[in-house]
């Protein structure tokens, strides 16, 4: 018989059924959510912090990681607040492995059924360890089988532009981030945050998994994130001010995070440190627009070519892009740390 073209997936509701957010978990999400939400009004002194792979494949590496992060953000409270990246789809320009959603036995089933449960098991699973959890929203239809777990969301470069993820950024109840586009296109972020603030109708998929006329109230916490582009790097202090300018030009709030992976270090690990120093030399210099960073990191330095073959991948070791390695990232953190208590204690005495 030939093979079927489709396959049956159970609906959102039906898989949160299977899987349930305790109410300690829901507290703790909700909980992180007013806290970001506090850091990008300006109430909230500290600086946000999106720290970890730049995706997932292994789930005891990346809980093993998560250990060693939330044990690190106790150290940290009082000058940062850290989310972990947890991106568990691949944006493709090209060709390549589409992440662990998609393809969760890294051998080319597609066992997409099985991607969704373990993904949202994983989720459980940090949120009970306490980390807030950032994701990029790529696929929208997949939003629904995750978006009650996550603290903090992006929509990437490759879909800044999109109608459809602006529409579904207005509808998240999460702060939602705008990446400029690939060839550093700025302008693009700030409309699709701006576009997303606003409430929107559209046709779209619902909990039940059927198509339905969907309203959102607008998510008033849209933002943009600087990640640089292919002719050129944007954390500098120049690309920063036309950033925060053009945004108070079309009436967005002027706040800012900043992708130190990407473009900004044109994907040579090692270069975020020279990016996340620059951010926070310029909190420090006074500009406190600026409400956050990112870095990609993980357990080992560096990155490896994805096989199909798990048993053959190096542990702790990213399979996309090349990330920093816990020690670099603890380091680099607890410098940052260091130059920003000295600003917070001037500010409690002005106070």
């Amino acid at each position: 018989m030939p093979e079927k073209a489709h396959v049956i997936l159970p609906s959102p509701q039906e898989q949160l059924q299977k899987l349930p957010p305790t109410l300690f978990q829901l507290e703790f999400i909700e909980t992180s959510r007013f806290q970001i939400r506090q850091i990008l009004d300006g109430h909230d002194p500290r600086m946000l912090l999106i720290v970890g792979p730049c995706s997932i494949h292994d789930t005891t590496a990346v809980k093993e990681y998560a250990i060693k992060l939330q044990h690190l953000q106790q150290t940290l409270s009082d000058t940062f607040l850290i989310a972990m990246r947890v991106h568990f789809e691949k944006p493709r320009t090209a060709f390549g492995w589409k992440g662990f959603l998609y393809d969760p036995w890294l051998d080319g089933s597609e066992d997409i059924h099985a991607g969704i449960h373990l993904t949202r098991q994983l989720l459980l699973e940090l949120t009970t360890l306490e980390i807030p959890i950032a994701t990029e929203f790529l696929t929208p239809a997949c939003s629904y089988y995750f978006k009650d777990l996550i603290s903090w969301g992006c929509i990437g470069a490759r879909t800044s532009a999109s109608s459809i993820h602006r529409q579904l950024a207005s509808d998240l109840p999460m702060p939602v981030a705008f990446k400029n586009s690939l060839d550093g296109n700025v302008e693009v972020a700030a409309y699709g945050a701006a576009v997303a603030a606003q409430p929107q109708t559209w046709i779209g998929m619902n909990e039940m998994g059927v198509n339905a006329l969907l309203k959102s109230k607008g998510n008033t916490h849209s933002h943009v994130v600087l990640r640089g582009g292919t002719m050129r790097s944007n954390y500098d202090p120049e690309s920063i001010r036309d950033a925060l300018n053009f945004l108070e030009k079309i009436a967005q709030p002027a706040r800012l995070i900043v992708d130190c992976s990407h473009g900004n270090s044109e994907r040579v690990y090692k270069k975020q440190i020279d990016a996340f120093q620059s951010v926070i030399q310029q909190i420090v210099a006074g500009n406190t627009r600026i409400r956050g960073a990112m870095l990609e990191s993980y357990l080992l330095d560096g990155s490896q070519d994805f096989c199909q073959n798990a048993s053959q991948l190096r542990y702790g070791v990213s399979v996309t892009d090349p990330c920093l390695g816990w020690n670099l990232t603890e380091q680099l953190l607890k410098w940052g740390q260091k130059q920003l208590l000295g600003l917070l204690q001037e500010n409690l005495v002005a106070h």
